[in-house]
């Protein structure tokens, strides 16, 4: 197939018949690379022959809507070869969300790192950085698993100390988060029901967590409200993505929904920026992958 001026519709449509023949769909189209510049849908020409520009974001784009992997494409001047492959879906994880090893350190859920995801990496350091945290700020990091996230710490604060307190209800996580952080402290707790002798925080952490099935997410945040200092500040993250066939793919789905669906993200995330712009922070909502809500203390530590 060669796509010219076809109007995009056509060719989505015309992409999804073919792929309900074949696992492997091939195509041409124009090369955008001597068109940088150009927004998507504009008309550019070739001699007297029309096309309509489209960057490479586009196709990356539809392959990720249709379910398919995209491979790195071919030039075939003045077009470039597109294949798009469907992913290998995977049943369902029905492990209960309330089994403490279902995140464990031997599950498919280690093979996610976020730290090479450069939309994660560059959003998270910019929230961190934005806090001004002190040297040697206490922080709870809740649902820390193997605790890769405390990486971007040091990143972004890379003179600093911190006393790091990593809560996580499975045990073979936390091992490795002992190996891979030593200077710091981890503890097997319930989130929904946390230990009373946790002290306050400059910086309470969670990426991830807050949005699992079975945690009670505005009565976990009221109690982590006295372990807070008067000048504390919160970052949390929560998932607009998934992961299908080892790639990520974009936007929150809701059970028996094939697209993305944010209406339950949404409503989270205005949960906590409304409680925290009512109390004298500063809120940012960031992120593509995963939306991170940063909430900076007006008041001083």
């Amino acid at each position: 197939m060669i796509f010219g001026s076809e109007p995009l519709f056509q060719v989505i449509s015309e992409i999804q018949n073919k792929l309900l023949e074949a696992e492997k769909v091939s195509f041409q189209v124009l090369d955008p690379d001597p068109f940088l510049g150009h927004y998507a849908g504009e008309t550019v020409k070739i001699g007297e022959t029309p096309y309509l520009y489209h960057p490479l974001r586009v196709w990356m784009d539809l392959a990720d809507r249709l379910d398919c992997h995209m491979q790195v494409p071919e030039k075939h001047p003045p077009f470039m070869k597109v294949t798009f492959q469907r992913r290998k879906s995977r049943g369902r994880d029905r492990t209960p969300s309330a089994d403490p090893e279902k995140y464990g350190a031997h599950t498919e859920f280690q093979r996610i790192h976020k730290l090479a995801e450069p939309c994660f990496v560059l959003d998270a350091l910019q929230a961190l950085q934005s806090l001004n945290l002190p040297d040697g700020a206490r922080v709870l990091d809740l649902g820390v698993n193997t605790a890769e996230e405390l990486h971007l710490l040091n990143w972004a604060y890379p003179e600093h100390t911190f006393e790091v307190l990593g809560i996580d209800h499975s045990e073979s996580a936390l091992q490795v988060a002992r190996e891979r952080f030593p200077e710091h402290q981890f503890r097997v707790a319930d989130i929904n029901h946390l230990p009373e002798d946790l002290g306050q925080f400059d910086l309470i952490l969670s990426i991830g967590t807050l949005q699992s099935a079975n945690i009670e997410v505005e009565a976990v945040f009221r109690r982590l409200l006295k372990h807070i200092k008067g000048g504390g500040h919160w970052l949390l993250g929560f998932p607009n993505c998934r992961y299908v066939d080892g790639e990520v793919s974009y936007g929150a789905r809701m059970v028996n929904y094939r697209d993305p669906e944010l209406s339950l993200l949404f409503k989270d995330v205005a949960f906590f920026r409304r409680y925290f712009q009512k109390h004298r922070y500063h809120v940012n909502v960031t992120g593509k992958y995963d939306m991170l809500v940063t909430a900076r203390s007006l008041n001083p530590l």
